[in-house]
């Protein structure tokens, strides 16, 4: 089973305020609630450890990321590959009367029992998390 989830959000912003958040594998990882910790390696490429309340997996997950498509400052792609799961992350910007409005898309395809419902059941808080995240850094950046 596959899951997947598109949102939309729009911002009071230019797009490049938008992409210097979405573009950085640190801040896309952080605000994702089961990333326990990350390290990023390079503008391109991180290793999540994901710990997820599920009884099959008892120990924290490694999900080596990378980006496999950059299109600054309108499109990246990432995809994360672990034992448990395969993750894919899209986010477009598209600027609009003085906004950008950011369309995400996450495809998630477990490997183990138990992942995928995992996911269902919480990717939208994790979507609230990325939206509040967002908002936040946006208006940092316009107070600077």
């Amino acid at each position: 089973m596959t899951v997947r989830v598109s949102r939309t959000f729009t911002f009071e912003a230019a797009p490049e305020d938008v992409w210097s958040f979405i573009a950085d594998p640190g801040k896309r990882a952080s605000v994702i609630s089961v990333v326990e910790s990350y390290e990023v390696h390079d503008d391109r490429h991180a290793t999540w450890h994901i710990r997820l309340p599920i009884p099959v997996i008892r120990s924290t997950i490694d999900v080596e990321t990378r980006e496999i498509e950059r299109d600054p400052p309108n499109r990246v792609k990432f995809v994360g590959r672990s034992r448990a799961f395969r993750v894919t992350g899209e986010h477009t910007i598209v600027e609009e009367d003085g906004t950008s409005r950011l369309e995400n898309e996450f495809v998630v395809e477990g490997r183990l029992p138990g992942v995928e419902r995992f996911f269902e059941r919480n990717f939208e808080a994790e979507i609230e998390n990325l939206e509040r995240a967002l908002h936040e850094d946006v208006a940092a950046g316009a107070t600077d």
